[in-house]
């Protein structure tokens, strides 16, 4: 499949599931966590674009999507101190 297709049919399930909400608790967690890898992989692309001036780069997968999506600021500032000083 065309990867427009499959960005459009994943966005447009969460809009749906933003305006109308999932009435049943787990449907509306998968939603929430789907939601936070979506956000932590745009805090990696942004971080790899603007610290490619610096020489910083983390890859994004689904491991460092999701500690930077769950953590937030503090899990993407812990992945670039992982990227420098240990690997």
């Amino acid at each position: 499949m065309d990867p427009i297709i499959v960005i459009s049919i994943l966005g447009g399930l969460i809009l749906l599931l933003l305006f109308i909400g999932a009435p049943v608790k787990p449907v509306r967690l998968i939603g929430q966590g789907a939601i936070k890898l979506i956000i932590g992989a745009l805090f990696l692309f942004f971080l790899n674009a603007f610290g490619n001036q610096f020489g910083i780069h983390v890859p994004i997968n689904l491991a460092t999507s999701a500690i930077s999506g769950f953590l937030g600021i503090p899990g993407l500032f812990a992945l670039v101190a992982i990227q420098t000083w240990v690997i």
